[in-house]
């Protein structure tokens, strides 16, 4: 996330402001009544949800984990849930070598 991106407020604007966001309401509610129908995002696409798996996550075991410095930086870097991206770097090298075991045996 960038500098520009970011809307910093006091409580009081955040409260006064609550429920508001850049949504023209009235200009949809007119446009529903009018029977026009919203244009298509083309970044949504059409999905199949009919093959979607749906599984509840695993609880996460808390860990005392060791961990270099620039690593954890890196992470840091990327944003919000970096611990989420480690766990998912670890899984991918877990997997590719559980993959590895069952095609050499």
């Amino acid at each position: 996330m960038t500098e520009e991106n970011i809307t910093r407020m006091t409580l009081e604007e955040a409260l006064q402001n609550k429920g508001r966001g850049k949504t023209d309401w009235e200009a949809l509610h007119r446009e529903e009544k009018a029977g026009i129908e919203p244009v298509p995002d083309p970044d949504e696409g059409d999905f199949d949800w009919s093959r979607v798996q749906f599984t509840m996550p695993q609880p996460k075991q808390p860990v005392s984990l060791r961990l270099d410095a620039d690593v954890i930086d890196f992470f840091k870097t990327q944003g919000k849930g970096y611990q989420t991206r480690i766990n998912a770097v670890l899984r991918s090298y877990m997997q590719a070598h559980l993959e590895e075991m069952t095609h050499s045996s």
